[in-house]
């Protein structure tokens, strides 16, 4: 039973992570085309706040709960799914502090990249998202 509330908060913290991944660089997409300084500060409150006080949080409790469960079901490690779901994981993370890098060079107005970069840079986690479904849900090299 405890196995199933670890997972189920591990689901609720993805989601949370993942809406944080998808929104923070949207809102960089937007910072990158603002033309006036009210504009530009407004974003620059938004993207702390977002970074600091959801996707941090969520990605650290997703990130613990993931290896809570593979603590409590070690089985899991032998399956190869599993080993390509936490290199992605792994990518997302990366993903996520470079994230945080761009979020400090907009706060230094030391941005460099289009909004469209940013459009671009916003599908990444998209495809991690569904290269992970899939690797739970079907489980290959199990």
């Amino acid at each position: 039973m405890t196995a199933l509330w670890v997972k189920s908060f591990h689901i609720i913290s993805v989601v949370t992570w993942f809406a944080a991944l998808f929104y923070l660089p949207r809102l960089f997409v937007y910072h990158a085309m603002a033309e006036d300084e009210p504009s530009r500060e407004r974003f620059k409150v938004m993207e702390r706040k977002l970074y600091r006080g959801i996707m941090n949080p969520s990605a650290i409790v997703a990130v613990g709960l993931g290896i809570t469960l593979l603590v409590l079901q070690p089985f899991w490690l032998s399956q190869g799914w599993l080993h390509v779901k936490i290199l992605l994981v792994a990518a997302l993370v990366i993903y996520h502090l470079y994230c945080g890098r761009l979020l400090r060079a907009f706060a230094e107005d030391r941005n460099t990249h289009s909004h469209v970069w940013y459009r671009w840079f916003n599908e990444m986690p998209v495809l991690v998202l569904i290269a992970v479904v899939l690797l739970v849900e079907f489980k290959p090299w199990a």
